[in-house]
């Protein structure tokens, strides 16, 4: 059992008018949003001087600010529980996400299947284990009853050990991902005692041995350490069931190995290989897909020093490997910038004589699963997924033909067991859990993810592209409902992120349909930063060139004007943590093509990002002020210190979850602030606060569908048809 393996992540990792009224909410002096103080802070970068005017704003804790927070919270949700949509729509998204089950995380073990589920009328994921594709399903774990406390819990990870005896898993409190890692029986559900805190980012790995796994564990500060080492100098451990984990060897990481260093901001993995005598270790940033790869013998993790030997380095640009006997698969992106797959020899591995096992091609490579029977490989080709298997004899590779055109994801594999599962879905329809049948030679739906009831049969998307500022040819994805008519009327959500070499596959969100069935249209940019043309495309929207991000959104904004799609009074756009960026850059740029702009626990001050714990893991994707190069960078793409005064900016909503591990909720708050201040026109800018939430992840049904229904409800008033017509004042008392 075995899970592609993914780089941890720091990342930064979304509709008709009212038919019968529309309302324009003039608010009265006594119902206007608090006003925050301003105290100005001036900051000079290489003889650049900067004003900050609420620098004061990043003491969450101090009182004046929870005050502040609170009372913009609080505001907020008056305003919002006011709109006359709101409850219908909350109703409609609550329908529509409780009509089907949501089945995810598929992991085999031998013949039983382990996966999250999701059913109707339940607010978080459980775990379940079914023996075989047919057998009675049975709960594991039930995270609700785990919290002792109102703040909900949610499980983060789990992994199996190599005989599917033992679950290790995570979960952690209120949206924070700071885990704890446990582990239960997997024949009986019953807890074995394992209480491992700092488990941010590992849920473990298991040794052969059934009795001890791999993790990695964050360093524990001492009272008053700076909030940017939080992440730093974090270590591989060894830990043996029913033993203290306080007691656990380091096996690789910081300090562990004079002959193995690294910066203290990366962090190391290490996980075996099933089937194999040996264990990888990994470095990595955390948000680059470039990683440095190293082998030792499972059977010397107790020696020291472990005999660790380098496979791949930084400079070989390589993004994951894999194991089959003694030949090393490995995916680089080195002279490639949309991958390949290479092959050499694990005992003298040889990256600048390695075999070519898939060329570069206009495909760009994502994954690799070495299964028993050959070498799985996963691809994006032109926002379509592909799935190729390579024989291990011959060296020949096949296309899988796949049941319909997607996205595509490897979610679980063996190397002792033959085929992959896999998961395929589309803008329109509901994802799907396959498995690879190596001996039929075909695709098989495993049905453990029953396909939605939600009719999106009225709903058609299209891919087209729009020409960018300077004339590359910018992919855009439309969702719309098929008697859609192109008279500029309809209200659109365009969507974007642009980081990270990330992509915007196609996904099924059943709950856009409480949008899209209102004559609503989503849309989606394929800006530059994310990877839909592989690593070239990431750079072109990276640090310096990061205005492309934006520029490239703009002129997806300006297609769907141009076509009739939509018009700027009906306009809104939507992103969300690095997409923040994007957004914050885009309205503050061109506040005239926009009629609504929503900002989801937004990265909106970047010039002070790396002041924060998971800043500093940000530095290779965004760049540093300590350079004047890396400043000015970051200036370009800050869009707090963008806002002016006097402009009249499009209605705002921006939302933050307070225990956000990722963003810190201040980031919104500070924006917030600036643009209240600044904006001329009418139009409200809103501070949205969840008090359990964090970054999104861990968050519960309800949450998600409150959420959804106040962006929706917001941006009806704002962007519907008729919106700004009428002169009626609502009370939000």
């Amino acid at each position: 059992m075995h899970l592609v393996r993914r780089l941890p992540s720091l990342r930064l990792a979304a509709w008709l008018p009212l038919l019968l009224v529309s309302i324009s909410y003039v608010v009265s002096a006594q119902d206007a949003a608090p006003k925050a103080p301003v105290r100005e802070v001036t900051d000079t970068y290489f003889n650049t001087k900067v004003v900050d005017p609420y620098r004061w704003m990043e003491d969450l804790k101090g009182p004046e600010m929870v005050t502040w927070m609170k009372a913009q919270s609080a505001y907020t949700r008056r305003y919002l529980d006011a709109l006359p949509v709101r409850l219908a729509l909350l109703k409609r998204v609550d329908d529509l996400s409780n009509a089907n089950v949501v089945v995810s995380g598929a992991q085999r073990a031998g013949d039983n299947y382990f996966y999250y589920k999701l059913a109707p009328g339940e607010n978080t994921r459980k775990l379940y284990v079914r023996a075989g594709l047919s057998g009675a399903e049975r709960l594991l774990l039930d995270p609700d009853k785990l919290s002792e406390t109102d703040v909900h819990h949610s499980i983060d990870a789990f992994s199996l050990s190599q005989d599917g005896q033992y679950v290790s898993y995570t979960v952690s409190a209120g949206g924070s991902e700071m885990g704890e890692l446990h582990v239960l029986d997997a024949r009986t559900g019953r807890e074995l005692g394992e209480r491992i805190d700092r488990a941010r980012f590992d849920s473990g790995a298991w040794l052969p041995d059934g009795k001890s796994f791999l993790y990695n564990r964050l360093q524990k500060l001492p009272p008053g350490a700076p909030a940017t080492d939080l992440y730093q100098k974090s270590r591989v451990y060894r830990h043996v069931l029913g033993t203290d984990p306080e007691k656990d060897e380091a096996i690789f990481g910081a300090d562990v190995n004079p002959q193995i260093t690294f910066e203290p901001t990366l962090l190391p993995f290490a996980y075996p290989v099933p089937g194999s005598a040996h264990v990888i270790a990994v470095v990595n940033s955390g948000v680059s897909p470039n990683s440095a790869f190293y082998v030792a013998p499972a059977a010397s993790l107790g020696l020291s020093p472990i005999p660790w030997r380098k496979i791949a380095d930084f400079a070989d640009e390589v993004s994951n490997v894999d194991l089959h006997g003694d030949d090393l698969y490995v995916l680089t992106y080195k002279q490639t910038p949309r991958f390949k797959v290479v092959r050499t020899s694990l005992s003298h591995p040889d990256l600048t004589k390695a075999q070519t096992v898939i060329p570069a091609s206009d495909a760009v490579v994502t994954a690799i699963a070495a299964a028993s029977d050959g070498l799985y490989v996963q691809a994006l080709d032109g926002g379509i997924g592909r799935l190729w298997r390579v024989d291990y004899g011959d060296g020949s590779a096949e296309a899988i033909t796949l049941p319909y055109k997607g996205s595509l994801s490897i979610a679980n594999y063996d190397q002792r067991m033959a085929g992959v599962l896999f998961v395929t879905s589309s803008w329109t329809r509901s994802p799907t859990i396959y498995g690879y049948d190596a001996a039929k030679r075909a695709v098989v739906d495993t049905l453990l993810q029953p396909p939605s009831p939600v009719d999106f049969s009225g709903i058609e998307s299209i891919e087209v592209k729009a020409k960018g500022q300077d004339g590359v040819m910018i992919p855009l994805s439309i969702i719309y409902k098929k008697d859609m008519k192109h008279d500029g009327t309809n209200p659109t959500i365009l969507g974007g992120y642009g980081a990270y070499g990330i992509s915007r596959e196609p996904s099924f969100s059943p709950g856009s349909l409480a949008w899209l069935e209102r004559g609503g249209i989503v849309a989606v940019a394929h800006v530059r930063g994310g990877g839909e043309y592989g690593e070239e495309w990431h750079m072109a929207g990276y640090k310096q060139t990061k205005p492309n991000t934006w520029k490239d959104f703009i002129a997806c904004a300006d297609y769907l004007i141009r076509e009739k799609f939509t018009s700027p009074r009906y306009l809104a756009g939507e992103g969300g943590s690095a997409g923040g960026i994007l957004i914050s850059n885009t309205i503050t740029e061109r506040p005239d093509l926009f009629g609504g702009a929503i900002i989801h626990v937004g990265v909106n001050n970047t010039l002070r990002a790396e002041t924060t714990s998971n800043g500093v893991p940000n530095i290779p994707e965004f760049g540093t002020v300590a350079t004047e190069e890396g400043f000015k960078a970051l200036l370009a793409m800050d869009g707090y210190h963008k806002v002016k005064n006097g402009t009249p900016y499009p209605a705002v909503l921006l939302t933050t979850g307070i225990n956000d591990p990722r963003v810190e909720p201040w980031m919104s708050a500070k924006m917030a602030a600036r643009l209240q201040a600044a904006t001329s026109s009418e139009k409200p800018v809103l501070l949205r606060v969840d008090y359990d939430a964090g970054h999104g992840v861990g968050s519960t049904k309800q949450q998600r569908n409150e959420e959804r229904a106040d962006v929706f409800a917001f941006l009806l008033q704002q962007i519907g048809s008729g919106a700004g017509t009428s002169s009626s004042v609502v009370s939000i008392k």
